[in-house]
């Protein structure tokens, strides 16, 4: 993979840094584990699912800081009775951190651990001061309207 540098845009710019930060996240290498999928069932409503077999709620955290999500597992280490020696072990169990950058506006509603699977449900709530207006047309001039433009123009 290719590396970019960076520095000369750091020098001439300024108020860039969550940028620049998100950018060197993208360049970090994943082990891709655990699996995960992204769904969009509208335009304001999201889900991510991760594939989490073998945690139970009590292994799992999540937390939403500064605009990103991160989900943690960690399992609980063996009692000290438990001398279970495995044949083969292909279900894996390793600790885990998996994090998720959110778009502005975008909340966590709930999550669910069902059949092994980790659901996080996003809603996109954007303010009223954000969402698009209508703006009418009037068909009648305002001879008032139309000078005190023309005075503040002028």
């Amino acid at each position: 993979m290719r590396t970019f540098d960076l520095s000369p845009l750091f020098r001439s710019t300024v108020g860039f840094d969550r940028l620049f930060d998100l950018m060197d996240s993208f360049t970090e290498q994943s082990n891709g584990y655990p699996p995960y999928n992204i769904e969009r069932s509208d335009d304001t409503h999201y889900r991510i699912t991760l594939a989490v077999a073998g945690f139970g709620e009590k292994d799992l955290a999540i937390e939403v800081r500064e605009g990103v999500l991160t989900v943690t597992g960690q399992k609980e280490p063996a009692a000290e009775g438990d001398n279970r020696g495995y044949l083969y072990q292909g279900i894996a169990g390793r600790a885990f951190e998996r994090r998720f950058q959110l778009a502005d506006h975008v909340e966590v509603r709930a999550a669910k651990l069902e059949n092994g699977l980790l659901h996080v449900d996003l809603e996109r709530l954007i303010p009223e001061e954000k969402k698009p207006r209508r703006i009418t047309i009037n068909t009648q001039p305002d001879a008032a309207n139309l000078t005190s433009i023309e005075g503040k123009a002028a």
